[in-house]
């Protein structure tokens, strides 16, 4: 009689020999007669190796408001290659950087356009605000970062009621403005940007303090060492997003508002009211005219102001009847 042990050797044998068929089987089955799922595995699979862990790809040229990127500098290079890396993998800052720009990006490239400054001044925003009317811990505030003092003095009206750091045309006139003085000033584009981080003043001593007139030759304090780089990253990556690992459909992003603007000359009393009485609601008249900072808007001079009213199709339903 043979013994139990050695009859079963043959069973265990024989089952992981079919379930090896089977598995095989599976696999090529998938792989043959359904490729194109296959594939489409194989695209989502890359997607993820890449959003964990992919060197971001950095052109060979390069240029910022057409002035050309030392990139063969090594220093250069990987001062560029540090914010390719921390723009790239910071997913949810940057993917509504790129869903924003579809909303804000066509009426900053007409106005940037119409003051006579590069395109590439776009990023600039993005660099400062995220394309969002932030505030940030020093107070500089807005789309274009603007602080109190020198809001006031690019004649912009800044208290309790008005605040017209947050008025995204105003702001950006302002900062056309800066950027051309400190282009005149130190006749590179790319010195006008690291300007507007730093100062006019502060940059202009550091020059005539090191004797070389090349951004990308200058020792700066930190932020300002990595400004002109941030941007620079931006651009690349938000002209071209699925390269760097963000897939979104044109449904994903912000669509531009649809807007009519009121002209007001006298003062408004009652914010409020006066939103009701336009078909909107206050929170609706503060979203597209954020520098409205208070409940009224006093007017003694009769100074113009633009209030921007949604279109029908986007102004909330439930507003009450006017008084």
């Amino acid at each position: 009689m043979l013994n139990k042990k050695y009859v079963k050797i043959p069973f265990f044998i024989v089952l992981g020999l079919g379930l090896g068929l089977i598995v095989s089987n599976i696999f090529i089955f998938s792989k043959d007669s359904d490729g194109e799922i296959v594939n489409q595995q194989k695209q989502e699979i890359e997607k993820h190796c890449f959003i964990h862990g992919s060197q971001p790809y950095i052109p060979d040229t390069l240029s910022f408001c057409g002035e050309s990127v030392p990139l063969h500098l090594f220093d250069v290079y990987e001062s560029l290659d540090l914010e390719m890396i921390i723009n790239t993998y910071r997913h949810s800052s940057t993917m509504l950087y790129i869903k924003r720009a579809n909303r804000f990006f066509p009426e900053i490239e007409r106005l940037l356009k119409e003051n006579n400054i590069p395109d590439d001044m776009k990023y600039l925003c993005v660099a400062e605000s995220g394309l969002a009317n932030v505030i940030s811990p020093s107070g500089a505030t807005g789309f274009w970062q603007f602080m109190k003092p020198t809001a006031q003095e690019y004649m912009m009206i800044v208290n309790r009621e008005i605040d017209e750091r947050y008025d995204p045309t105003i702001s950006l006139v302002a900062a056309a403005k800066y950027l051309k003085t400190a282009y005149r000033m130190f006749g590179s584009w790319t010195l006008a940007a690291a300007a507007y981080n730093m100062g006019m003043g502060g940059l202009k001593k550091e020059i005539e303090y090191q004797k070389v007139n090349s951004y990308y030759d200058l020792k700066l304090n930190d932020e300002t060492s990595r400004y002109v780089f941030r941007i620079l990253a931006l651009k690349i990556i938000m002209s071209n997003p699925e390269l760097y690992g963000f897939y979104l459909e044109e449904k994903d992003l912000y669509k531009p508002l649809k807007t009519t603007t009121i002209i007001i000359d006298t003062s408004i009393n009652d914010l409020v009211q006066f939103a009701f009485d336009n078909g909107i609601n206050y929170k609706m008249l503060t979203y597209f005219n954020p520098w409205l900072r208070g409940k009224s808007l006093p007017n003694p001079n009769k100074k113009e102001y633009k209030i921007v009213i949604p279109e029908r199709d986007q102004r909330p339903c439930d507003i009450p009847n006017k008084k």
